[in-house]
């Protein structure tokens, strides 16, 4: 898997995070790792982008950003407002291709969900996957209406042949309500995909230091973790069913 693509059931659904995370796992087993962001919007040329948070939390990863627009936009929408050149899932193929040369691992972290546009001709994450040949991980909410977009994107890849490597919950809460124990047990039946992680609540605000030490707890072996997911859902499953009406 030279190549992981990274998207999202929708926007702020943690994927910057767990870019990092599986940075930072990739990075504690030794292998060497590169970070694409093909699109970033709503910053200035001078603020910190998604790839810089990656690095600085995941650490001495390349990262990448192939083009910046200021309004926090999709990127087709952000470009041509903007007067600026748009990124074609070509080029965004093309620059993750050169880095499988020079890493072990290349992560491509998308703009909000697979269908977000890139250009004026309708070119996706999902076309630039396609492309590449490469795997994606779906990261989703924990919360109510998660199975609803979680199933949508999982259907999208298959009718586009593409591989679904997983779904990860991206910001597990501190103290969940039923529908997210629910949905802990029901995500990988409705993606058709395992569970292949969970990040706790506020896992960007830890030290680069613990965030590191602590990445691969909340990864699945294939992500180069340690975490167990059906341990994980029989945990859930048992507070969810045991909160149940008497």
């Amino acid at each position: 898997m030279p190549v992981l693509v990274i998207t999202g059931t929708g926007t702020e659904v943690g994927k910057t995070i767990t870019t990092a995370a599986v940075a930072a796992a990739a990075l504690a087993a030794g292998r060497t790792v590169a970070v694409l962001k093909p699109a970033q919007t709503g910053l200035r040329p001078d603020e910190r982008g998604d790839a810089d948070e990656v690095a600085r939390l995941a650490g001495a990863v390349t990262a990448t950003e192939l083009a910046r627009y200021p309004e926090p936009l999709a990127p087709g929408t952000a470009a041509r407002r903007a007067g600026l050149a748009p990124v074609h899932p070509p080029e965004i193929a093309e620059a993750a291709q050169k880095l499988a040369t020079e890493h072990d691992l290349v992560l491509v972290e998308g703009a909000g969900g697979l269908l977000v546009r890139f250009d004026a001709e309708g070119g996706t994450l999902a076309d630039a996957a396609r492309l590449l040949g490469a795997p994606v991980l779906v990261v989703a909410s924990a919360g109510l209406g998660t199975l609803n977009t979680t199933e949508l994107t999982a259907r999208e890849l298959r009718s586009q042949g593409l591989d679904l490597l997983g779904v990860l919950i991206g910001s597990w809460p501190t103290a969940p309500d039923l529908a997210s124990r629910c949905n802990v047990v029901d995500l990988p039946d409705v993606a058709g995909a395992p569970l292949l992680g969970a990040l706790p609540e506020g896992a960007g605000a830890l030290t680069p230091a613990n965030f590191r030490a602590s990445a691969p707890s909340w990864l699945a072996p294939r992500l180069d973790g340690v975490w167990d997911a059906e341990g994980f859902r029989g945990r859930e499953a048992a507070a969810a069913w045991g909160s149940g009406p008497s």
